[in-house]
């Protein structure tokens, strides 16, 4: 059998060397067979590429958020230390800046900017929006490929949220975000004291919930974690010796709030950001653009028309009584002794896990379904 090479176009040498290198491997292949059998058993790279796809497919998808930021430390050791485990395809979407005491705010008409963020084994992107902005993009299925994670965890956050301030927390927000949508969750908090803890603690309180979290994943696919309840887990301040883990109930604790006076000569350069400065600027801007005129638009069937009317210059602004303050949590003593409260199992050195519904009605029967899948998911001598 000859092989030859049709293109009137080639140089007559260049058309002699093909030809000879096409039958130089015809005739390789027909004179063994075997060598070609064997080639054709060995493993391409294409589809060891789409094997390890395949792969990390079939792994639950895990979604965390925070409320510090998405270069919060709590954060970086907590998708490391998933991602190296490797049970779960990691995928994070967290503020791009400290968001930790917004509530549950979401941001309404107004813009929200998402980028990629570079996290090491993770899919991962930063939002200029609240926690709860994240998780409810996040599930929208606008952002990520898949259409609902397994689980979504919220933290690791730098400081304690028992009590009352699950209202200010934005970490709590997050994974009260994805229960609203039907989605098992949890947040997670270290009890950070000022000159006490350090970065490395973070690390060890990841250590601490591990075991909590593998055992959420795994009894969230047979079907028996907790449905009617997000988990709120509170790490003492000394991780590495806690006294185990303990099923709790919310508190009434809450720091007292202060509101200092800040001095004019200080604002806001002494006490603000130049984004936060800015933006004061700008919303003074717009209440004088306001009082020099007013937008009104005129609809009609076919299409909207928008007119300017420009009027006479509003009050005199120097006449104002403008104040400055900044809000402060003061920490006060707590005088209720109960053993089974959030904060005081947090004090006594134990990690707390409290429960918490979107319903106050169901409160007996979370803490007994909670009781339960913890007694049977977690080794004794973790509790």
């Amino acid at each position: 059998m000859t092989t030859s090479v049709k293109n009137n176009f080639l140089p007559p040498g260049l058309v002699s060397n093909l030809q000879e290198v096409l039958l130089s491997r015809k005739g390789g292949s027909e004179d063994d067979p075997s060598k070609s059998n064997e080639d054709s058993t060995q493993p391409s790279t294409s589809d060891a590429v789409e094997a390890n796809s395949d792969a990390e497919c079939s792994k639950p998808v895990v979604l965390v958020t925070n409320g510090d930021g998405i270069e919060a430390a709590g954060l970086t050791f907590l998708v490391e230390a998933l991602v190296r485990d490797g049970l779960c395809n990691v995928n994070v979407c967290a503020p791009q800046s400290d968001k930790s005491v917004s509530g549950h705010s979401v941001t309404l008409r107004e813009t929200v900017a998402v980028r990629s963020a570079e996290i090491n084994g993770a899919t991962a992107y930063e939002v200029s929006g609240t926690p709860a902005d994240c998780v409810s993009l996040a599930l929208s299925g606008a952002l990520f490929s898949w259409s609902k994670p397994l689980l979504v965890i919220s933290g690791i956050n730098r400081g304690s949220s028992c009590g009352h301030h699950m209202f200010y927390s934005g970490v709590v927000a997050g994974a009260r975000e994805a229960l609203l949508c039907g989605v098992p969750s949890m947040s997670i908090s270290l009890n950070w004291k000022k000159g006490e803890s350090q970065e490395s603690d973070f690390k060890d309180a990841v250590t601490v919930c591990l075991p909590l979290i593998n055992a959420a994943v795994r009894d969230i696919e047979k079907g028996i974690f907790p449905k009617s309840c997000l988990l709120n887990i509170e790490i003492p301040t000394s991780p590495s010796t806690n006294k185990g883990f303990k099923l709790t109930k919310q508190s009434l604790w809450r720091s007292t709030p202060s509101w200092l006076a800040v001095s004019a000569n200080r604002h806001p350069g002494g006490f603000m950001s130049n984004q936060q400065s800015l933006g004061i600027q700008l919303a003074q801007l717009s209440r004088d653009a306001s009082a020099a005129g007013a937008a009104r638009r005129i609809t009609t069937q076919k299409k909207n028309v928008e007119i300017e009317s420009v009027g006479v210059s509003g009050k005199n602004d120097s006449n104002r009584v403008k104040k400055y303050f900044r809000l402060e949590f003061v920490d006060k003593e707590q005088d209720d002794t109960d053993e089974d409260l959030d904060f005081r199992a947090l004090e006594n050195g134990f990690v707390a896990v409290t429960p918490l519904s979107l319903s106050q009605h169901n409160e007996s029967d979370i803490q007994t379904t909670a009781s339960e899948w913890m007694n049977a998911a977690l080794p004794h001598g973790e509790q």
